[in-house]
């Protein structure tokens, strides 16, 4: 019983770094894949920087030209 409790400090840090570290960027890389994955040319977007700007081509990993 001893060992278990010495261990749940560190069991909940874990959980805790999970909960607002890791799972969060999961999530965000989800968004944005599926972001990409939706693009089509011609299409109207707004960078991360603020600039505004029109999908021209793609290339097959996705990437905008």
């Amino acid at each position: 019983m001893e060992q278990l409790q010495s261990f749940f400090p560190l069991i909940l840090l874990f959980m805790v770094i999970y909960l607002f570290m890791i799972r969060p960027q999961v999530k965000k890389q989800k968004q944005e894949k599926n972001f990409v994955s939706e693009l089509k040319k011609g299409m109207k977007v707004i960078t991360k920087s603020g600039m505004h700007a029109k999908v021209l081509d793609l290339n097959e990993d996705g990437t905008c030209l």
